[in-house]
């Protein structure tokens, strides 16, 4: 079974529980679609690639900790689109969860997934239940105060921030949890593998600053030019177009670097450089370059 295939089956899984009969239709309307369909999955997908590096041996944990990261990743974006932080009409192409099914219904949506991630893990976690524990620290520390996600969404509420603070908050928190519990589902330690989620997570954030300023919105599917218009910090906005481009190539080299040794280090490698051309293509650079 593909990554991808594995990571829908877990995810659809993972919500089950929370359609049985009597659940509020229009609630769980509203979570479905901030899960499916998904974007590039590639918090999940790193979670399965270091599992196997890590030589998997429980699957249905591994699937259970990629879907539960990807889960918390939803959940950030429908409260990220709400109208009081960046009140974006569209996400991933289509209207954001606020837009169709209304502000309260899009609160209780984010509430509940993340809920819903951190049930899916319980259960699989049968055949290792020692693995647990620090499965959902790793996940949790991605998430929560002081440097998860949510303390990256805080800092835009504040007066004064580092910008390498706040990326690594809102963005490489949750990479590394991802990379951390890949290792950790698959009995190793998660340690090793924190450098190379929060060189990935740096490395995504510059590129999204990129493509926020050189895409329009049918690309993103989601609004563009939305640093400048909300004042938000951002690499693109501190070095200019042609320095955040030079920091995307070193941080790719640097990630590439931080694959810790392992007998799966080339696959993943190999994600990593496909996941880098995707996000930056080489007729954006050309276009930067040119501008430049």
């Amino acid at each position: 079974m593909s990554p991808h295939d594995r990571i829908e089956r877990a995810l659809r899984a993972s919500l089950t529980p929370v359609l049985q009969p009597g659940h509020p239709p229009q609630l769980a309307a509203a979570m479905l679609h901030a899960v499916f369909p998904g974007g590039a999955r590639i918090r999940p997908k790193l979670t399965l690639a270091v599992a196997q590096a890590c030589g998997e041996d429980d699957p249905a944990l591994t699937d259970a900790a990629a879907a539960a990261i990807e889960l918390l990743h939803c959940a950030s974006l429908v409260h990220d689109d709400l109208p009081c932080f960046d009140d974006a009409e569209t996400r991933r192409g289509r209207a954001s969860v606020h837009r169709a099914f209304g502000e309260r219904l899009a609160v209780l949506a984010g509430d509940a997934l993340i809920v819903a991630a951190f049930d899916a893990l319980g259960p699989a976690a049968r055949r290792h239940l020692s693995r647990l524990p620090v499965l959902l620290r790793a996940i949790t520390r991605g998430v929560g105060m002081p440097g998860g996600i949510v303390a990256g969404q805080a800092w835009e509420c504040e007066s004064q921030l580092s910008l390498q603070q706040y990326q690594q908050a809102k963005t490489g928190a949750l990479f590394a949890a991802a990379t951390m519990a890949g290792a950790q589902a698959a009995g190793a330690d998660g340690e090793p593998w924190r450098a190379l989620g929060e060189r990935l997570g740096q490395t995504y954030q510059v590129a999204d600053d990129i493509r926020d300023v050189m895409l329009d919105a049918q690309v993103l599917g989601k609004p563009g030019g939305q640093d400048v218009a909300r004042d938000r910090p951002s690499y693109a906005r501190a070095l200019g177009l042609e320095g955040a481009m030079a920091e995307f190539q070193r941080l790719v080299q640097a990630t590439l670097l931080s694959v810790p040794a392992c007998p799966g280090a080339t696959p993943l490698r190999q994600l990593i450089r496909r996941e880098a051309d995707r996000l930056v293509p080489q007729q954006l650079s050309d276009r930067i370059a040119a501008a430049a």
